[in-house]
């Protein structure tokens, strides 16, 4: 069995896009078995060793929260100078004064799409949240870091149902009317389907948001994800968010399983012929060595597909 696909181009995609990866934080932080931080540490250099442009490394709560990232500053200062590259996380202004002080450059919010969510995440209501973020993001724009803002729950939430795209669009207007330089637009639960993305990626470039500012944080829950690439890809959509080995999932929401495998996204990127930089045996090989450690298969069919073929 060969190592790559075969390559067919298809019209009307982009030529490269840009891979983000979100193992390292979004993918260990729902673990039940605590990962040693020596590991953690090994997994993104792995990562970035393997071409991956972004590696977000962690992400800086409260232990009390995230238990499975409460090594935070202690894996930075493990990543040295190449983790001053890797984004992370924080929930607000305490979490980006440790990032400031490890030296980190870029950061990610992590906002919400709807009330029930918002509270549930990060205990205040839809409109409230703005209040909190606003001088987080202030306060690190002035520094000079980058700025990502995540948006959860655009497609469907567990409590709420169906979320309206107008109302997905005017989250994501106001964190980068507050600064953000791009949003990534999450499936939380895996509910969307690809004429969904189609429409949502139209309603924000009809509010006047560029599709460069938009990236793709698609789950597999319903075995949709790669459709909605495809969908994203032919809307212009170039940055997508992907983890190694499908890990992943959302500890507030029960129903949000693994997000979109960074090996079956380049198997797909590579057969459309669309450029990523990525080598695809250097990250099997990486979420094999990870699945070893937390003692279960990765659930990536083309980690599978390979590691079982033996290439």
């Amino acid at each position: 069995m060969s190592e790559l696909p075969m390559t067919v181009r298809a019209d009307g995609l982009p030529e490269r896009v840009t891979i983000y990866e979100v193992g390292p934080r979004d993918g260990l932080q729902n673990e039940k078995t605590l990962v040693p931080t020596g590991v953690k540490a090994e997994f993104v250099t792995r990562l970035l060793a393997a071409g991956l442009p972004v590696v977000e490394a962690t992400s800086f709560v409260h232990p009390k929260w995230v238990p499975q990232l409460a090594d935070a500053a202690e894996l930075m200062g493990l990543l040295g100078e190449a983790g001053r590259d890797c984004p992370v996380l924080v929930p607000n202004e305490r979490g980006l004064d440790r990032a400031l002080e490890l030296g980190a450059r870029h950061i990610a919010v992590f906002g919400s799409a709807t009330e029930t969510f918002a509270q549930k995440n990060l205990n205040r209501g839809l409109d409230e949240q703005f209040a909190m973020f606003e001088p987080t993001v202030r306060r690190a724009r002035d520094a000079g870091l980058d700025v990502r803002a995540y948006v959860s729950m655009c497609f469907g939430d567990p409590w709420e149902g169906g979320v309206p795209v107008e109302q997905v669009v005017g989250v994501g207007k106001r964190l980068i009317d507050l600064g953000a330089s791009q949003l990534s637009l999450g499936d939380t639960i895996g509910v969307g389907t690809a004429g969904h993305v189609t429409a949502l990626v139209s309603a924000f470039e009809a509010a006047g948001t560029a599709t460069g500012q938009l990236a793709m944080h698609f789950h597999d829950t319903y075995g949709q994800a790669l459709a909605n690439t495809l969908a994203a890809l032919q809307a212009g959509i170039t940055t997508f968010d992907a983890s190694a080995g499908g890990l992943g999932g959302c500890p507030y929401a029960k129903s949000a399983t693994g997000n979109l495998a960074t090996e079956d996204l380049v198997w797909m990127l590579t057969g459309l012929g669309i450029e990523h930089g990525v080598d695809l045996g250097e990250v099997v090989a990486t979420s094999v060595w990870m699945a070893r450690h937390l003692g279960r298969p990765s659930p990536s069919a083309v980690v599978r597909a390979l590691a079982e073929s033996g290439a």
